[in-house]
């Protein structure tokens, strides 16, 4: 059936018996029932919201919203001026039941979708639809479309989870559909999601309306840091809407990307299904690897996923249940190479053998259930319930030896339990959540570290050198126990009673505790300059330059724990001004405190010395004189020393969130839209506990003064001091710091005492227009990100400059207040500026058009002040020095285009592709002996061989055998999935000054062509 303009839901007047001219007629009537494109965004996070007006003779008393699958029933009545509003609606089937004058008139099946806001106006004032009765079936059509508001997003459809082709199983995987959006797959299958030229740790995913940030560590969400596993079982996930900028109000802890998904729920049908994945290194093409250089048996690989879903009826229209299980089972091929781009002939033959390519081995468990409880037509009660287990080896590619490789620990709470209470003019939403999260890597091998570190020259036509790490083995270095545990309590209401506003304000309150376990020195790193040559040999592996060791101080504790509190609130007005003009109008504020950071109180000796007030003592009464290099240089160390006293809690500036559209045509289908937005995100307590574990269990490093090396030299000091095998045995370093002043080696970190919080500025403005099932966006988007967190060098010179005044431009590494090491300064001053254009095309799946196509192409100028991801700045002597170059984390320009098609004999089609252009790194470009000659720039990469930048191709094929004589719900499902198709080598290791590849790093981004089989049943 065609509907005029495709408004998504049209309105005719039929019972289910009378012809289809009939309802064709029906549906060219004067705008019987039409669906505002300028409709005012009332949804609350994950919910839907449906509103509208009724027209009819004598008038209309009530519309009614039933949920056809839960028996869920919202009433609304309807005004003087014939509105309605259902201002939150969990997200699924619906037919309304409209009660006039004239009978009740039923609306055809219709589905709403997450967070989405919807209107659909009735008229039955028109002769012929006057007449009728309580038969009357009003025709709404398939699908409402997402009222966007001022957003940019889009949204991912079950549909689209389920028949698209992917690797992982990750829900997120899809979310690059929206504009300026990445989801990122290293080469050691680590995914995370990305937006614009931020990190990962400015995103947050709300699931059912509560949001997942993780507060401890980086990547946006618990558990994401440095795993191959997945945040959310994908059979658990019902859709999501990804907003890329300019969002709500009621969103939070996000300066990015923000992601609200839906939960599935039980149903008054039992429903079920089952799924089992598998791939080996039998069904993938070779790895470079395992081509060059030299042809070698393909290494081992497996990747088995598996899992299954039941939900279905405890008491029918009342309380439902669902539940589901994923588990992964994988092993990944690992290549160690040599840095510097050196040949494995370039090592002594005892470590060539080293070399070559390894095992690594994951395992994940994932659980999900809730139970969803109606035990009144304006009550609805929902408990869930998710548990998280991840185990392995983590080992990535690199130069590091497979004896190197950590034990991977990651396991998660989360619970919910949700009360929603709904009125004639107001809903009201209380919810309390409660998580417990544990990241814990541990080393395999416990001893010494040797890193191997050379200076090569550089290929010709280039006459310098450069210089790096080579080689590292022995233990591991990874010992970390961090994670955040605690409740949360929030309450959201919303008010309809005036007509033309839906008003919305919201309260939250959070007491989580954030631990930090961090002792990578456990197992002690002894750095060896290899051109070094002592005894006459040309590769130094006897005596090290550098030694690095954690040690506790003065007994001090490695666990830091801190019980953050958090408390936000926010109003929303979405005001329909006309027909035509929506403004959506909030503003947040929100307040956070950190006892760790706020109390924190330095060793006032130590203060004191460092600031150059007083000499410092040591317990075994040697006297320093005080560090007076501080006394002309360009910060105040005082703003950086707490006495417990100084730092103030976090209270967020005020946050305006602005959103219109504006309907250019009466019949709404084309309209403009933009917004501005501020938001505020966070600072991770990750970096800011270094703090006080340097005061407590510090790391040591000393440095040997070996006679003859001219690469690695040092002051006569406490921590500049002659080799002595003794160091390579614990009961020798522990002499060693035993000898020396408390603290000896270790780095002094301080941090601004009014540290500021992220934020981001968000502005957007574009077109939509809608042509029958197609939807097309054009807009422009420009958010630029400041007062990210950053480490810089705090040592100065003699006379208080950072720089010397000739010779070579070296960071002041050597003038630290000895006894200690390095004094390392917290600050703010990170920042990104980005601009984006995007061109969005969405043809709409229907049953009578079975086929759909979503396309995205953005183009980014980005540009940063700090390479990405970087968060130690050691370089330059503070942020302003540091020039803004093009991004090295975002393309410029980045298409993704998906699409799927029903075929004949219950065939599915899909697939998806990727281009993106090539990628940017970060140089340092200096004229030696000139200190001012020190800069750095972006280098553009050349590209992979044939390849543009980045390309991949995935197709899926599904084949769907019904078991009629079981149920006609019943069915088998066998898949198979192309990753990669065209076998595109998307390297990831290019050198940093000439731009081209690394012609030694094979390593890639994404897997090789690899086939995917699986089967899976539903009933």
């Amino acid at each position: 059936m065609k509907f005029p303009h495709d408004f998504q839901t049209v309105s005719a007047r039929q019972s289910r018996a009378r012809s289809l001219a009939a309802a064709l007629a029906w549906s060219s009537a004067t705008a019987a029932l039409a669906i505002a494109v300028a409709a005012p965004a009332h949804a609350q996070v994950s919910n839907a919201s449906l509103r509208g007006t009724v027209k009819a003779d004598g008038g209309a008393t009530e519309v009614k919203a039933i949920n056809v699958n839960t028996g869920l029933t919202r009433t609304s009545g309807v005004s003087s001026n014939g509105s309605y509003t259902f201002a939150s609606l969990p997200a699924g089937t619906y037919r309304l039941e409209i009660t006039t004058s004239g009978g009740v008139r039923n609306t055809d099946e219709f589905t709403l979708s997450v967070a989405q806001s919807a209107v659909l106006d009735f008229d039955f004032s028109q002769p012929d639809i006057a007449e009728g009765g309580d038969d009357a079936i009003i025709v709404t059509g398939s699908r409402i479309r997402s009222m966007e508001g001022g957003e940019v997003g889009t949204n991912i459809s079950q549909r689209l989870i389920e028949v698209l082709p992917q690797n992982n199983r990750n829900f997120l995987a899809f979310a690059d559909l929206a504009p300026g959006v990445q989801f990122l797959t290293n080469g050691s299958d680590q995914s995370r999601l990305q937006g614009g030229a931020q990190g990962s740790n400015s995103v947050n995913i709300f699931i059912d309306g509560i949001g997942q940030k993780d507060y401890v560590l980086k990547n946006g969400v618990t558990g994401q840091d440095s795993t191959q596993g997945n945040p959310f079982p994908q059979l658990a996930i019902g859709e999501y809407r990804v907003i890329s900028s300019n969002y709500k109000a009621e969103f939070d802890q996000v300066s990015s990307v923000a992601v609200t998904a839906v939960t599935k729920s039980g149903t008054n049908e039992f429903h079920g299904e089952g799924f089992i994945d598998f791939t080996n290194q039998s069904l993938r093409d070779r790895r470079p690897a395992e081509n060059f250089p030299r042809y070698i048996p393909k290494v081992r690989s497996k990747d088995l996923q598996f899992g299954g879903a039941l939900g279905g009826p405890i008491i029918k229209d009342v309380l439902h249940f669902f539940v589901t299980y994923e588990g992964k089972r994988r092993v990944n091929p690992r290549d160690i190479t040599p840095g510097l781009e050196l040949p494995v002939s370039y090592f002594p033959s005892e470590y060539q053998d080293v070399f070559g390519s390894a095992k690594e081995t994951f395992n994940e468990n994932l659980y999900f259930g809730k139970i969803n409880f109606t035990p009144t037509s304006n009550d609805l009660f929902e408990f869930s319930v998710k548990y998280r287990d991840e185990s392995g080896e983590q080992f990535n590619s690199g130069f590091a030896a497979f004896e190197t490789r950590t034990i991977a620990k990651v396991e998660e709470w989360r619970g919910l339990a949700r009360w929603e209470h709904t009125a004639d003019t107001w809903v009201n939403d209380f919810k309390v959540a409660y998580e417990d999260v544990t990241w814990g890597p541990r080393p395999l091998n416990f001893g010494n570290v040797s890193i191997f570190n050379a200076t090569v020259p550089n290929p010709p036509p280039a006459t310098t050198s450069r210089r790096g790490d080579i080689l590292r083995i022995g233990a591991g270095s990874n010992f970390q126990d961090k994670g955040q545990n605690g409740w949360q309590v929030s309450n959201d209401f919303t008010y309809t009673g005036l007509e033309g506003h839906t008003f919305k304000v919201g309260v939250k309150g959070k007491w989580v505790e954030l631990n930090t376990n961090t002792q990578n020195g456990v197992n002690p790193v002894f750095t060896y300059n290899v051109n070094y040559n002592p005894n006459g040999g040309t590769f130094n592996d006897d005596i090290p330059y550098r030694m690095v060791f954690s040690a506790p101080v003065e007994g001090g504790d490695p666990n830091i724990r801190s019980k953050n509190f958090q408390f936000g609130i926010y109003a929303q007005d979405d005001w329909e001004i006309d027909d035509r003009l929506t403004l959506n109008i909030g503003l947040r504020w929100d307040y956070e405190r950190t006892p760790a950071f706020l109390n924190y109180k330095h060793d006032p000796a130590i203060a004191e010395f460092v600031a150059g007030r007083a000499s410092y003592t040591g317990p075994n009464g040697v006297v320093t004189p005080p560090y007076a290099n501080l006394a002309n240089a360009d910060y105040d160390i005082n703003d950086y020393i707490s006495t417990g006293n100084e730092r103030k809690a976090f209270k967020g500036a005020w946050q305006p969130r602005l959103g219109f559209t504006y309907a250019l045509d009466d019949e709404k289908r084309f309209a403009i839209f933009g917004g501005y937005g501020r938001s505020y995100d966070r600072t991770q307590f990750d970096n800011i506990q270094q703090e006080l574990t340097q005061g407590l269990f510090a790391t040591r490093t000393f440095n040997f003064n070996n006679p003859g090396d001219t690469t690695n030299t040092c002051a006569p000091s406490a921590t500049c001091i002659a080799w002595n095998p003794a160091y390579l045995t614990p009961e020798g370093r522990a002499a060693l710091i035993a000898g020396l002043p408390v603290g000896a080696g270790r780095e002094l970190r301080f941090i601004k005492n009014d540290l500021k919080v992220p934020y981001s500025d968000q502005f957007s403005l574009g077109v939509r227009g809608k042509f029958n099932l197609l939807d097309l966006e054009v807009g422009y988007s420009y958010v630029e990100s400041k007062d990210g967190f950053v480490y810089l060098l705090g040592n100065r010179r003699a006379n208080g400059s950072f720089f010397p005044a000739t010779g070579n431009p070296d960071s002041p590494f050597g003038f630290a207040p000895a006894p200690f090491g390095s004094i390392i300064i917290g600050t703010n001053g990170i920042e990104t500026r980005a601009n984006t254009a995007y061109f969005k095309l969405t043809k709409r799946y229907t049953e009578f058009s079975p086929w759909s196509l979503d396309a995205t192409y953005t183009f980014t100028d980005a540009e940063e002040n700090r390479q990405f991801g970087e968060t130690f700045s050691l370089d330059f002597p503070n942020m302003d020095a540091y020039p803004f170059i093009t991004s090295t984390g975002v393309r410029k320009h980045r298409f993704v285009m998906a699409g799927s098609v029903d075929i004949p004999y219950g065939i599915t089609l899909s697939g998806k592709f990727q281009i993106a252009s090539p990628k940017y790194l970060s140089t340092f470009v200096f004229t030696p002996g000139d200190p001012l000659s020190r800069d750095i720039v972006s280098t553009k990469t050349k590209g992979n061989g044939d390849l543009w930048g980045y390309r991949q191709m995935d197709l899926s094929i599904t084949k769907n055998v019904p078991l009629k004589f079981v149920s006609d719900e019943t069915r088998l499902r066998f898949r198979l999935d192309i990753i990669n198709l065209f076998n595109d080598r998307n390297f990831s290791g290019f050198n940093g000054v000439t731009g081209l590849r690394n012609p030694t790093d094979y390593a890639i981004d994404g897997p090789p062509r690899t086939i995917k089989l699986s089967a899976g049943f539903s009933f």
